[in-house]
């Protein structure tokens, strides 16, 4: 939902309305956190929801617990998405850079110590994701507070936050349901490999298929994020050709680098589920699997880079006149 927030702020700050760039932020957090509410009561509920749907009891009790133990970053996210977009939509990359690097040393160990050391398990990983999450959300607070280069878009919170809670809803919602057709279609195939007549086989194979792509996902997000800053910059200043150029730019990029991770996976694809797992039967499937799995990445790349023209116009057509001057 805090992708509408690349078009909003993203044009406000292109077009120097920065009071409004930081009520966007604002309303964005609010609007969030109230989303957050009806999804931890799924959360706490998962467990009988997935028996329901015909799951496996154990991996469904598993499930619960994990998720329970994540309802902290879950809260913590709804801060720290619109932050990113705070910051990305401003081209400060940097304070994210070292935000994230410092999160990572910290979750790295932490995760040790809680799965390994006190002997948490799955548990250990949720409570140490959750504590990362909150420290991200730390610093790049801290930042947005002090430093001077938020000087210009940092407002005092304000009570007009709450007034544009409806507006954010009326794009966020459209961004929301892109995103979530393209993930809960990957969901639905765990959720089906689960009804076989092998679910641990089945959805162990699928977990790791999906975390590759997901991982890979991250560079393709990133170079999306980044045209989709350009974009609505430019458009907010009103500069057409630039954008056409970002377009062009951004496939060629989207090409060559899917091109490039799927030429490694295909090569690797016989040693790729060592990486997760000492299992030879699932490394086995991986292997069989991979050739469907880069074509996905494939695919993936461009999705990631081209959506996001789709979604700019799709989100001014719906709120441009949000846009007017304050």
């Amino acid at each position: 939902m805090a992708g509408g927030l690349e078009t909003l702020c993203g044009q406000a700050y292109g077009a120097g309305q920065f009071e409004k760039f930081g009520m966007y932020t604002q309303t964005a957090v609010i609007s969030l956190a109230m989303v957050c509410a009806p999804i931890t009561i799924i959360w706490i509920f998962m467990d009988k929801i997935l028996i329901l749907i015909g799951q496996d009891t154990t991996i469904s009790m598993e499930a619960r617990t994990y998720a329970l133990w994540l309802i902290p970053a879950l809260f913590a996210s709804a801060i720290l998405k619109p932050l990113t977009r705070f910051f990305q939509t401003q081209s400060l990359i940097f304070p994210m850079i070292i935000s994230s690097f410092l999160v990572l040393c910290f979750h790295v160990v932490t995760c040790w110590a809680l799965v390994f050391k006190l002997g948490l398990g799955h548990i250990g990983a949720a409570i140490s994701f959750s504590l990362g999450t909150w420290l991200n959300v730390l610093i790049l607070l801290c930042f947005a507070k002090y430093s001077y280069a938020c000087e210009k878009t940092r407002v005092s919170f304000s009570t007009k936050a709450f007034l544009g809670i409806r507006e954010f809803f009326g794009l966020a919602v459209p961004s929301a349901a892109m995103v979530c057709l393209k993930w809960w279609a990957c969901e639905l195939l765990v959720l089906l490999a689960g009804l076989f007549q092998d679910p641990k086989l089945e959805t162990s194979v699928l977990s790791i298929c999906l975390t590759v792509s997901t991982l890979h996902f991250t560079i393709s997000y990133g170079l999306g994020a980044a045209i989709s800053t350009r974009v609505s910059n430019e458009l907010g200043a009103g500069n057409p050709k630039a954008v056409r150029f970002s377009v062009c730019t951004a496939t060629f990029l989207a090409i060559a680098e899917a091109l490039t991770v799927t030429a490694i996976l295909l090569g690797c694809r016989n040693i790729l589920g060592y990486a997760y797992t000492n299992d030879g039967m699932v490394v086995h499937y991986v292997a069989v699997m991979t050739p469907l799995l880069c074509a996905s990445i494939f695919t993936d790349s461009l999705q990631a880079v081209l959506s996001v023209f789709n979604i700019q116009e799709l989100l001014e057509e719906v709120g441009g006149n949000m846009l007017e001057p304050m």
